[in-house]
């Protein structure tokens, strides 16, 4: 178990669908930090940005962007976390991937899709809440528009850390930073969120304002909001063991089922 989680935040900006562009621009972020942080966490739709052109940019399962993270995780050594678009047996999914460095996958379809933008008519909602473990710490992955549900995010006291990847756009940034301090306060646990950066083809602009929140909802640090930016922090499970210790209101909360 690693006691010190370092987590690194890539607050960047993405060429309109344009998967090779942005896979090549992140991988001159990737292999410039020089940190060693245990987790690298990307954007929502890191290779299109947030595009409903499904059919044309999908990858298939395992595809070029899978193993393209695969390759750079065991050359750096880092995890590498992020969304993109997947066809699979004839539907598509907003599809959140983390790689650990020897290969393994991870796989999260996004659940509450955006029907504000028509999402919900182009992909499939994702029908499971996924929770997996990487070194000894518990984690959720969340893409976007699921921090605004908390039923979802409910930490049940099975994870310690919610990752976020997000196309949040600046006209609802205050909406975007206060929910994510909310999911932290609310279930006792670490946040780390990554969201873009500049305009899409869709003359969308984001801000980004990627964050490390701690137990409290307070920043652990923060990226300069417009700018492209690494951040990085690092999370201890002790202190978390203790505060819920402390202070424990994760007994109190509400028992409750989904229906999926």
């Amino acid at each position: 178990m690693i006691k010190d989680l370092k987590i690194s935040i890539v607050q960047a900006n993405l060429a309109w669908e344009n998967i090779e562009l942005n896979r090549a621009n992140f991988a001159r972020i990737l292999y410039s930090i020089d940190c060693s942080p245990h987790i690298v966490v990307l954007p929502e739709m890191f290779t299109t940005g947030f595009s409903m052109n499904a059919e044309e940019l999908a990858e298939p399962v395992n595809g070029a962007t899978t193993q393209w993270m695969q390759n750079i995780a065991k050359e750096k050594g880092f995890a590498i976390c992020g969304s993109i678009i997947i066809k699979n047996e004839g539907n598509f999914y907003n599809r959140f991937l983390f790689v650990a460095p020897e290969g393994k996958v991870y796989e999260y379809d996004k659940r509450h899709l955006f029907t504000f933008a028509n999402e919900n008519k182009r992909y499939t909602y994702g029908q499971s809440r996924l929770v997996f473990e990487y070194l000894g710490w518990r984690i959720l992955p969340q893409i976007c528009y699921d921090v605004r549900f908390p039923v979802w995010s409910r930490n049940r006291g099975d994870y310690d850390l919610m990752i976020n990847v997000a196309n949040f756009p600046a006209e609802r940034r205050e909406i975007w930073t206060t929910l994510l301090k909310a999911r932290a306060i609310e279930n006792q646990c670490y946040v780390a969120a990554s969201n873009r950066v500049g305009t899409s083809g869709m003359d969308i602009y984001y801000t980004g304002d990627s964050v490390l929140l701690n137990a409290l909802g307070e920043p652990v640090c923060e990226a300069l909001p417009g700018q492209e930016r690494v951040i990085t922090g690092t999370f201890n499970k002790e202190c978390l063991e203790k505060f819920r210790k402390d202070f424990p209101v994760l007994p109190d909360a509400d028992d409750f089922s989904l229906n999926m």
